[in-house]
């Protein structure tokens, strides 16, 4: 194994390739696809009557857009010359994609929380990602382009100083670093901050099978079933009751055996089908009821059909030859405390999906409302979150060699987010023309 100083000159000699500096360049090739065909295509195995309902809720405004187009962006990416430095990226590393959840122990954490896209590549994309969806809310929010690209500034900063860090320890240290929210309070000095947030991780507290039971079911007939809202949440057809039924058997047993054991103390009692994020929906997505010691003891585990990364177009095949493999793997690698309930499995047609809880103490942050400061500390917390998960599986030491002491990649890379950010602003106007003449059928505010 190579000595941490090689691994370090390693990372400085991927500079004379691709120079710090080069990542602020960004302008659209005269063969760039049509971000609607990039769209359609990826649609195109989809619930076709869920697609308006993507379509309307990508046209809320460019942040929107942003969301739901990872596709898009992976290919405007794969256009520009990469480091080489490669981990397991997240692959949709936008700021709502990183968030609160329930550890295992049952403590609160900050991390990375969705894993569609993830597959091994250049550790950069993940961070211009980031990097540029804080660019697009913090316009989005009418904070002006100074304070978009200083947001930008500081997802790139936050990482660097995170990963530079991360070179000087050991491997268990790293591995076992998460970001408990306990801690999280006593960094933040201004009270209005410090309320807002403590108000988030009491929702998040909140936020468990035990609510999602209040909130997504209806006496019926005398039992508890899930409720009808349309196309959001609604039963599930005979034959999707059926494949349901095969999915979960089959999912029982890519889970620890202890965990089998846990689950098998739950009944199961009915599922539907269920709309969920924004570049997700139309994809086949199922919401499980079960019930333990009695019906004040509710489960609920999300069923998500997993299809192939955005990514897969443009980098090496990651070994995994089930995309629910591949999903789980992913989390497992990145994330610092995972749901126990994650599981994989092949359901009818050969489909590939994944299981985990629908609500374990989840949260995520309004990033709509935030004040420059809110979102410049937020952002901050998303670069510092994801270099973590980057180290566990990349070369740390050599990453940190690459990005340096100075913030010459920190500069280069807040410049290419509000260059994408106009990208993203022209992109997100072809969408809502295609809706105004008619060419893209969207719903609204559903």
């Amino acid at each position: 194994m190579a000595s941490p100083a090689d691994r370090a000159d390693r990372g400085r000699s991927v500079r004379r390739q691709v120079t710090r500096s080069s990542h602020g360049r960004w302008t659209a090739s005269e063969d760039r696809p049509d971000p609607l065909d990039v769209l359609a295509r990826q649609a195109a195995d989809r619930v076709a009557e869920l697609l308006p309902v993507r379509y309307g809720r990508m046209a809320d405004s460019p942040f929107a857009f942003l969301r739901g187009s990872a596709a898009v962006m992976a290919a405007d990416l794969a256009a520009r010359p990469h480091t080489g430095l490669t981990v397991q990226l997240c692959g949709d590393a936008h700021l709502l994609n990183f968030g609160l959840f329930a550890s295992p122990d049952r403590a609160l954490l900050f991390d990375l929380n969705d894993f569609d896209e993830t597959l091994p590549g250049p550790f950069e994309w993940d961070v211009k990602r980031l990097a540029a969806s804080a660019a697009v809310a913090a316009r989005d929010d009418g904070h002006g382009d100074d304070r978009a690209w200083q947001a930008a500034l500081a997802a790139a900063r936050a990482y660097r100083l995170s990963m530079r860090r991360l070179a000087g320890q050991g491997e268990l240290d790293v591995w076992y670093q998460r970001f408990d929210t306990a801690e999280l309070i006593p960094m933040i000095r201004r009270n209005k901050v410090r309320n807002r947030v403590e108000a988030s991780l009491a929702r998040a507290r909140r936020r468990t099978s035990l609510q999602a039971f209040a909130k997504l079911t209806e006496t019926r007939d005398g039992r508890r079933r899930i409720i009808h809202d349309p196309p959001l949440l609604e039963p599930v057809t005979a034959t999707e009751s059926r494949a349901v039924d095969e999915i979960f058997r089959e999912y029982r047993a890519t889970l620890p055996e202890e965990r089998r054991r846990l689950l098998d103390r739950y009944r199961f009692v009915e599922a539907a089908r269920k709309a969920v994020g924004v570049g997700s929906v139309g994809t086949r997505c199922y919401v499980v009821l079960l019930t333990g010691r009695d019906e004040r003891d509710p489960l609920f585990l999300q069923i998500k059909e997993a299809g192939p990364s955005v990514l897969e177009d443009h980098l090496p095949a990651a070994g995994h030859d089930h995309h629910g493999h591949r999903v789980v793997a992913g989390q497992k690698l990145l994330q610092s405390g995972g749901d126990i309930f994650l599981g994989w499995t092949t359901g009818p047609a050969g489909r590939h999906f994944y299981l985990r809880q629908l609500r374990d103490m989840k949260g995520s942050a309004v990033v709509e409302t935030m004040t420059p400061d809110m979102l410049r500390q937020y952002v901050e917390l998303c670069g510092t979150a994801l270099a973590r998960a980057h180290a566990r599986s990349g070369d740390r030491i050599a990453i940190a060699g690459y990005l340096g002491k100075a913030d010459a990649f920190d500069r280069a890379t807040a410049d290419f987010a509000l260059r994408y950010a106009d990208q993203t602003a022209l992109d997100h106007a072809l969408l809502t023309a295609a809706i105004s003449h008619g060419a893209i059928t969207a719903t609204h505010g559903i």
